[in-house]
């Protein structure tokens, strides 16, 4: 029911979001060696909550977790997950744990978690109270049985707060767009093992894309090597420049006249 494998993305696929990755390494930690935490008593998130914008690079930081742990990945878009629940009811949301706490360690990957637990208002608890309610009772049963549920959502607002309480989603994590540093430290990340000019200058790509997040950087650089590509050349600064310009004028009209 879940998408389930290895995943082979770490935490050097992933760039601009050191304050993230480090308060996530505990959750690797614990999913290497959850024997260790047991005999000190110690208690891990059950729940993680990334939340921010669209394209900062959420679920790519899901995937390296599972990946840095080396454990099962369960994979699901929050949409798909209740239409596979209508008409099923609490049943499915039990054998889905079920079948991630004997992968065990594990981890259940929840896209647009605020589709799964919205706030119960009147319409929401007709349709999906049994639903939210076996969800909730089976994230609070999570640490036990070293499965750790991690989601993302860029409207925190729209989640049921009985699951952002301690001992189901006590651990969140806001990530940012990203600043300058991050900027160009993504810019050097995507550019790696790429054929490029000796032009390129990423701290003055990175003061061009204020406004730019982690996919938006992305999507620039793949341009580029594609037009590199097709002329048999390096990717330059040009080029990038170019494409920076088309993506999204209104914002870098500004921000790339300092630099011409």
């Amino acid at each position: 029911l879940f998408a389930k494998g290895k995943q082979r993305i770490t935490f050097k696929d992933v760039a601009g979001v050191d304050e993230a990755k480090k308060e996530l390494q505990e959750v690797v930690d614990f999913l290497k060696h959850p024997q260790k935490y047991r005999l000190l008593g110690a208690r891990t998130p059950k729940g993680v909550l990334l939340v921010g914008p669209s394209g900062v690079g959420k679920t790519l930081l899901a995937r390296a977790v599972a990946g840095e742990a080396g454990v099962p990945f369960f994979s699901m878009a929050g949409s798909e997950f209740m239409e596979m629940l209508v008409g099923v009811g609490a049943s499915r949301v039990r054998d889905l744990f079920g079948t991630a706490k004997k992968a065990a360690p594990a981890i259940i990957f929840i896209d647009e978690i605020d589709a799964v637990i919205p706030k119960r208002t009147e319409s929401v608890s007709h349709h999906y109270s049994s639903e939210v309610n076996e969800f909730l009772s089976q994230l609070s049963e999570c640490g036990r049985d070293s499965v750790i549920i991690l989601g993302t959502t860029n409207r925190i607002d729209h989640i049921d707060p009985a699951a952002l309480r301690t001992g189901r989603f006590d651990k969140i994590i806001y990530i940012p767009p990203p600043d300058y540093e991050a900027r160009i430290a993504l810019f050097n990340m995507f550019l790696e093992e790429r054929p490029i000019s000796s032009d390129i200058q990423s701290d003055v790509l990175s003061r061009m894309t204020e406004c730019y997040v982690a996919s938006d950087i992305a999507s620039i650089v793949n341009q580029a090597a594609r037009t590199a590509l097709k002329s048999k050349s390096e990717i330059n600064q040009d080029t990038l420049i170019g494409i920076i310009k088309s993506m999204k004028p209104s914002v870098s009209k500004e921000l790339i006249a300092e630099y011409e």
